[in-house]
């Protein structure tokens, strides 16, 4: 089984991105993704097509012409109060709390969900996919997501997350199937 994962294009200026940002695509982002569609368009033949329930997953999937179903799995990480907020915003209110998120993946000052909790629960996505062999899978998220999904195939340590950059529109592809994943580029 082959699972790719492609990065909603952006919805706001790297300084300007927010925890659980519900942000339709901006002018730069629909741009992006037009120049995008001729790499990317062979995703469309993928039996199976997904996004996360954010609006700029389902704008790019469409965009791409994957008409994707979304699954409420692939949300990004529950940010608690912090949504809404960018990382700037919260470090100068809460810089404790922050410092406890970035240090212990178990914790969730925010009162959303633990880093680890949320790398289980797109390594639990993704241990669920059909286990057919030759099933091609193809899901828009946010980068986020993609992170988490690789954290959880390669069973890196928690810290490897903060160490991870995913940029809008970014492709990575899983081959293999329950608990049993390879990262594969290019």
């Amino acid at each position: 089984m082959l699972v790719t994962l492609v990065a909603a294009a952006r919805t706001s200026t790297l300084l300007d991105t927010r925890f659980g940002d519900d942000r339709p695509l901006d002018p730069a982002g629909w741009r992006a993704v037009e120049r995008a569609v001729p790499a990317l368009v062979a995703l469309a033949a993928a039996e199976l097509r997904y996004c996360s329930p954010s609006p700029s997953s389902r704008q790019t999937g469409d965009a791409l012409g994957l008409s994707p179903i979304a699954q409420p799995a692939l949300r990004d990480c529950d940010m608690g109060r912090w949504r809404g907020m960018t990382l700037q915003e919260v470090t100068v209110r809460e810089p404790g709390a922050v410092d406890r998120w970035l240090a212990d993946p178990t914790s969730a000052p925010h009162g959303g969900e633990p880093l680890l909790a949320f790398v289980s629960r797109i390594g639990g996505w993704l241990d669920t996919r059909p286990a057919d062999g030759d099933c091609r899978i193809v899901a828009v998220t946010e980068p986020s997501v993609i992170r988490a999904a690789m954290l959880y195939a390669l069973k890196a340590p928690p810290q490897s997350y903060w160490r991870t950059e995913v940029h809008p529109l970014s492709v990575v592809s899983f081959s293999g199937s329950r608990g049993r994943w390879s990262l594969r580029l290019g």
